[in-house]
């Protein structure tokens, strides 16, 4: 399961505004017209995901209740992941 708000640098009780600016943020760093890495387009991609699915309220409902359920049915997988994903962002920046 992709850690959307990891992808966007917020916690998971941001606000919509907080979700919109911090997307905005990552997309404008993002933007393959603007950063001229390999990875930029697939990193953009996600943000773009993180950003449709948590701007909904419905979709982040769901999105929330599935992060919870991997948390409770296999705790140490899903926090291994989301400790890899996590590291990675930061280690890459």
């Amino acid at each position: 399961m992709k850690d959307y708000y990891a992808a966007l640098g917020i916690a998971a009780n941001a606000t919509i505004a907080e979700i919109k600016s911090a997307y905005r943020k990552k997309a404008s760093q993002l933007h393959p017209d603007k950063n001229t890495s390999s990875e930029a387009p697939a990193k953009f991609r996600e943000v773009q995901e993180a950003y449709e699915t948590l701007s909904e309220i419905d979709k982040r409902k769901s999105y929330d209740e599935n992060r919870r359920r991997s948390l409770l049915d296999s705790p140490i997988d899903t926090a291994r992941e989301i400790w890899q994903y996590y590291l990675n962002g930061i280690l890459k920046k």
